[in-house]
């Protein structure tokens, strides 16, 4: 993530959720979630942030867009 950071400069790095997703988060790297949440229900999948150890809080979203069987969120991370 260091050199991701370095090689980004001053721009904003974005990371996928997933496992590696889930790793930047425990480590406290990330400042911002961004979502969609779809009208949909599965049987089973895998969890958004892979297994991550510990509790994080996300505050309420203060970007709130919905689209079509849409709906956009964007969350700050409680550090």
């Amino acid at each position: 993530m260091a050199k991701v950071q370095e090689l980004a400069g001053d721009r904003i790095v974005e990371v996928a959720a997933g496992d590696v997703g889930g790793q930047v988060l425990a480590a406290g790297l990330v400042d911002e979630v961004r979502m969609d949440v779809v009208p949909v229900v599965f049987a089973s999948g895998k969890p958004y942030f892979g297994s991550v150890d510990a509790q994080r809080l996300l505050e309420d979203p203060d970007v709130v867009i919905q689209g079509k069987r849409v709906l956009h969120l964007s969350c700050r991370v409680r550090h």
